[in-house]
């Protein structure tokens, strides 16, 4: 991060640091994008159980200190989780709009106010022929969304690992069940 940054974007960035996603979940953070804001900060995530990689995605946070028209605001998250699934699920015609709940409900669960949400949910079905022949077809889903935040960047990224988790086909942690800390480390 640059040494200029406004307070407001370095706070946000420390409430971010107090973020403990469940054990399964495994936040680095990554080099963000230099030209789309005048600051940012990003984060990729792996979601695996018993070493088996099962989600991954990337947790971006921009700031434009004069704010931008179309965020309607100074800051916009931006999304992505993929995960690998059922290849009967590869026809479902209600994948996209079942992925695209998941993004709400994510942001419901954790009380994320924000305004300005869109994206996408896209289905990625591959075939192998020729001397690949022998591979299995494969279903992906990748979610893509933006928003722009109203309260706390903490909320918003739990709400990112929530729709992570779901992605992934994690249930739900129960009401009251705090995730254990992973001895994995944390990325703060």
């Amino acid at each position: 991060m640059p040494g200029e940054a406004p307070q407001e974007f370095l706070d946000a960035i420390e409430r971010l640091r107090t973020v403990r996603p469940r054990p399964e979940v495994q936040l680095e953070e990554v080099p963000a994008p230099q030209r789309i804001a005048p600051h940012a900060v990003a984060l990729s995530a792996d979601v695996a159980r018993q070493e088996e990689e099962l989600a991954s995605g990337r947790f971006v946070v921009l700031y434009d200190p004069a704010g931008q028209e179309a965020w309607d605001g100074r800051f916009r998250v931006v999304t992505f989780a993929r995960a690998a699934l059922e290849t009967d699920l590869g026809a479902d015609p209600l994948l996209g709009e079942v992925g695209w709940s998941w993004v709400n409900d994510a942001l419901a669960t954790v009380d994320a106010a924000h305004e300005v949400l869109g994206g996408t949910v896209t289905r990625v079905v591959s075939e192998s022929f020729g001397t690949l022949s022998d591979r299995p077809p494969t279903v992906e889903i990748e979610v893509r969304a933006s928003w722009t935040p109203r309260n706390g960047l903490d909320l918003h990224l739990r709400a990112w690992t929530v729709l992570l988790c779901t992605v992934a086909g994690l249930p739900p942690l129960p009401a009251g069940v705090a995730a254990l800390p992973t001895r994995r480390g944390s990325w703060a």
